[in-house]
């Protein structure tokens, strides 16, 4: 595999509403984002993801673009933008920014001047269908109803797979590809390094045939959109791709494919969903389950492609109460979730609020919720009858503002994000969980997080080292070797608060073994060990000339 200038990388993502606000508004600000980079880089990551933070009516916090060309006002001015881009760029911190191209806002000039009339020269750049009883499909929008609005001013129907305010582009259009890789370029000039790229698994869709996902031309436009824009720059770009399986992420990220770098897989995230529900519909995390996925996109994508390793992200709850204990041992399990996933082959993700160990939030007004999701769902289980204590109970383990609540800065009113009234209640909880708090104190979660991405640029194994599953059948431990040479590096994570017994797998020979990171103190070496403590999770890196064994 060639090596790229990320493969050593950690990435946090920004949702920049909730992230730090400058001017008082209960809004987080680009000038707020400034005002935390030194934050950013004690703690060590290499690139920003900066969720959208173009002109848009926020129908679906900014993931609704009415303009790429211009900054939301809620977030500050172009300026703001060039001011940091160069402020990142002192600090080795490279910036990575939300590419929507599936989708614009309703209030774009393009679908403004598409709906006026049938032969518009903005026309085609949407989807429109006649019909004359009712929705041309029964096709749903990922945000309940149908994905098909009625507009009365051509008597024909557009397609919105998200909102009746994002109504989808159609790529199938050179015109609207070519405008796209415009601003592509226009950003990258500017001095971004690459794009996390919004639903990019939808942008070849056929509408008529039922087909949503990998459509059979999607491949095409995204070796194209690397001829036109990517190749040109030393990038970074991750696609957002709900429907991948490692077999097509092979396409998307493959050497001398030309297309990504890298993708989101949610296959480990739908682990806590009854098949086929959606993820509303909750059922417990079954850690073989977990530990099959995972082992699955790492062996298969060795040497083939490249993987990207989040928890938590803004659509996704808090990893610590979602998977880990957001009670009395919210410290260990968060390590121990950090130190499993770190030590994977990928680029890692880190999400706001991760670093510190921020837990989910519980409002049980649907008032006090501000995620058109969330909102949309509760209505339309409350039209079916569905008792109110019941839906807020998927909503408070599964609800996209659980990620969204504000950052914790300090102890101080709304957690020193805002001196005005947030526009998202702030976790009650931000006098006990916070950055200032979790900085002063050399065992915080914080720290372990530093460490793990500072590991991670010190050692080669970790960034290649070939993966291997052990102690797959246990219940209780996840635990996995990593290969490179004459290394190997051990990783047991003990998944609960019990206390499980753990034997060293045999032909395990630890004589020349090192403590590379540890969630508690007094770890012992692998061939001591007996008992995992409560989400006690430990690395060894170990010299050994005996690498061919596979460990059992």
């Amino acid at each position: 595999m060639n090596k790229k200038w990320w493969h050593q990388s950690t990435v946090y993502q920004i949702y920049p509403r909730s992230f730090n606000d400058h001017d008082g508004d209960g809004i987080g600000d680009i000038p707020g984002i400034i005002e935390k980079l030194d934050y950013l880089a004690f703690l060590g990551i290499d690139i920003i993801w900066l969720s959208p933070v173009y002109q848009s009516p926020n129908d679906d916090n900014g993931y609704d673009i009415s303009d790429y060309y211009e900054i939301m006002s809620d977030f500050g001015t172009m300026e703001d933008m060039d001011r940091l881009i160069e402020e990142a760029r002192k600090r080795d911190i490279h910036i990575m920014m939300d590419l929507v191209i599936n989708h614009t806002s309703d209030e774009h000039r393009w679908f403004i001047e598409s709906r006026k009339s049938k032969d518009n020269p903005y026309r085609d750049y949407y989807v429109w269908r006649e019909s004359s009883d009712g929705p041309p499909s029964d096709i749903t929008s990922v945000f309940s109803g149908p994905a098909w609005e009625y507009d009365e001013e051509t008597g024909e129907y557009y397609f919105h797979l998200f909102s009746k305010k994002q109504p989808d582009l159609n790529l199938h259009n050179k015109e609207v590809r070519k405008h796209l890789y415009t601003m592509m370029n226009f950003w990258l000039e500017k001095g971004v390094s690459g794009f996390r790229m919004d639903v990019i698994d939808l942008i070849g869709k056929e509408i008529d045939e039922n087909i949503l996902t990998d459509g059979p031309n999607l491949h095409d436009y995204l070796q194209e959109m690397n001829r036109e824009v990517l190749s040109t720059y030393p990038t970074i770009t991750v696609g957002e791709t709900p429907s991948a399986t490692p077999e097509t992420a092979k396409l998307y990220t493959g050497e001398g494919r030309d297309e990504l770098d890298m993708v989101f897989t949610f296959q480990h995230m739908s682990l806590d969903e009854r098949a086929g529900k959606g993820k509303w519909a909750l059922k417990p995390l079954d850690l073989i389950d977990l530990k099959q996925t995972l082992s699955k996109w790492q062996t298969e994508l060795h040497g083939q492609g490249w993987n990207s390793l989040y928890w938590n992200n803004h659509d996704q709850p808090r990893i610590v109460s979602r998977w880990g204990n957001e009670g009395e041992y919210r410290v260990e399990s968060a390590k121990m979730l950090a130190t499993l996933l770190h030590m994977m082959q990928g680029t890692p993700y880190i999400y706001q609020g991760e670093e510190i160990g921020m837990i989910n939030i519980v409002f049980d007004d649907i008032r006090d919720y501000r995620d058109i999701e969330t909102i949309n769902y509760y209505n339309e289980k409350i039209s079916e009858g569905v008792p109110h204590a019941d839906i807020m109970k998927s909503i408070h383990v599964k609800g996209r503002d659980n990620a969204r609540t504000p950052f914790q800065w300090d102890s101080n009113l709304h957690g020193g994000f805002t001196t005005g009234t947030p526009w998202l209640e702030v976790n009650g909880n931000y006098k006990n969980i916070n950055a200032e708090d979790a900085v002063k104190n050399e065992e915080s979660i914080f720290y372990h997080y530093k460490k793990l991405i500072q590991l991670r640029k010190e050692h080669d194994i970790i960034v290649y080292g070939e993966y291997e599953l052990i102690l797959e059948d246990h219940p209780e431990i996840f635990a996995y070797t990593r290969k490179s040479g004459n290394e190997i590096l051990l990783v047991i994570a003990n998944f609960n608060e019990h206390e499980p017994a753990f034997t060293l797998p045999s032909g395990f020979d630890d004589k020349d073994c090192e403590i590379l990171i540890s969630n508690y103190r007094g770890t012992a070496h692998p061939s001591e060990l007996k008992k995992l403590r409560p989400y006690e999770a430990v690395v060894y890196l170990i010299q050994s000339e005996n690498t061919s064994n596979s460990f059992q």
